[in-house]
């Protein structure tokens, strides 16, 4: 619980975040802004580091995995084109904050992620904050959603060394996929749209990522 003063200290804090970080760079699409505005990211960040919940730079969640910062939420959110009728992948919950953007913005979500204790502790913030339509997986996310389905639009949150296969064969037609493409320590964000069974690219940005270790992602260095 936080007091008052709390509450107003990180609503200015997220309002600032707003104008400054994402609509003083090349954030334009109102829904993202609005629901960028709205959600409270302090809810997904450990209390040792919610002083940090607004600073442009990611944030320590545990287990050696990070919460992105705004900027990067929103640009990767923004890319996608989500709308009420859009059913989304989402690779790596972590925290839950980009799943809580993208659930406010899309029909419904799907979300997986490796770590046990990242997916628990993100289901407990969505259920306490309303949001119900995502849907919880956990497992390897280069694999894929485990049912055989399709989704118009997929996000990878983590490093992979290419798009991993199981995901370009969910991706539907004319769909757009979203991820950080290239070795352990830099990428590049790449906008993919699957036309005619193949991915045209889009670079968006240079970027840093922690890594997705999976079968069709990076290997586990502690499994070497």
């Amino acid at each position: 619980m936080y007091s008052w003063d709390e509450k107003d200290k990180f609503a200015l804090a997220r309002a600032e975040m707003v104008s400054l970080q994402l609509q003083g760079r090349d954030i334009t699409d109102p829904g993202v802004l609005k629901v960028m505005g709205e959600i409270a990211r302090e809810e997904f960040i450990p209390k040792t580091y919610q002083s940090q919940a607004y600073a442009d730079c990611p944030v320590p969640i545990g287990i050696g995995q990070t919460i992105s910062q705004p900027y990067i939420v929103a640009l990767m959110t923004q890319a996608l084109c989500i709308g009420p009728e859009i059913e989304v992948l989402e690779i790596g919950t972590g925290s839950g904050y980009q799943t809580a953007i993208l659930a406010k913005l899309a029909r419904k979500v799907y979300t997986i992620e490796k770590y046990n204790q990242l997916s628990e502790s993100a289901q407990a913030v969505l259920a306490r904050l309303g949001i119900s339509n995502v849907e919880f997986c956990i497992a390897d996310g280069s694999c894929g959603w485990p049912e055989e389905m399709t989704f118009h639009r997929i996000m990878i949150t983590a490093a992979v060394p290419r798009p991993p296969e199981p995901l370009f064969e969910q991706l539907a037609e004319d769909g757009l996929l979203v991820a950080p493409v290239g070795g352990e320590y830099i990428q590049q964000l790449i906008l993919y749209e699957k036309k005619e069974n193949l991915l045209k690219k889009q670079i968006i940005c240079d970027c840093r990522f922690v890594k997705l270790v999976g079968r069709y992602g990076f290997k586990d260095s502690d499994s070497e």
